[in-house]
């Protein structure tokens, strides 16, 4: 007795059933995934970082905002992801067709620095999202993997808190971890004063 495969679905067909029941859902090849609830710390983090980035770019006047629900649409597979602090620039929107009437973007042009915080389901983040910002060319993007959730081969054994900041160099994303009191190097924002520790406290 063959079993028939699930239907896969496409990011319009996605976009046509998401619900507006107060739950996040992603498109991961063409299946609906159901975010999990976030933790208090989660959101902490998200907020503490989503604060930074905000005082630096308005610090230094650039056409970015933070919004609080938008979607990147990835370029080969059907896959769609809401992520945790999505700094866009605002300048490149009008070229973005699915952003008006779908808050989506689908332009490395349009995605300064994407951030996923690191939960339960760790190895989309360090696997799957990680492949496909890659492929996207968005030219940074990090894994603020507070918690200590990821695998040993990325943070250590015994685990430790670790920020991954992933730039994007000939195409490939080069991680360097941060952890404790280093201070974080980003290649957006250069002048950026924040450390690993910082972040982590804010999960507190």
């Amino acid at each position: 007795m063959t079993q028939a495969l699930p239907k896969l679905l496409t990011f319009n067909e996605f976009i046509e059933w998401y619900p507006n029941n107060g739950k996040r859902y992603e498109l991961h090849k063409g299946v609906i995934i159901e975010m999990p609830p976030p933790t208090g710390s989660h959101e902490k983090v998200i907020a503490f970082l989503s604060r930074k980035l905000t005082v630096e770019f308005d610090r230094i006047n650039l056409p970015y905002g933070i919004p609080k629900t938008a979607l990147v649409k990835t370029p080969s597979a059907e896959s769609a992801y809401s992520p945790d602090v999505l700094l866009l620039n605002f300048n490149n929107l009008d070229n973005e067709p699915l952003f008006q009437k779908q808050s989506t973007v689908s332009q490395a042009a349009s995605v300064p620095i994407v951030i996923e915080v690191v939960s339960t389901n760790w190895r989309d983040d360090y696997y799957n999202k990680l492949r496909d910002y890659e492929e996207m060319g968005i030219p940074e993007y990090w894994i603020a993997d507070y918690a200590a959730l990821g695998g040993r081969k990325f943070i250590g054994n015994p685990k430790q808190p670790t920020i991954f900041v992933c730039k994007l160099v000939d195409d490939e994303y080069q991680m360097t971890p941060f952890q404790d009191n280093t201070a974080i190097s980003s290649p957006t924002f250069p002048q950026l004063n924040l450390t690993a520790q910082q972040i982590f406290n804010a999960a507190n």
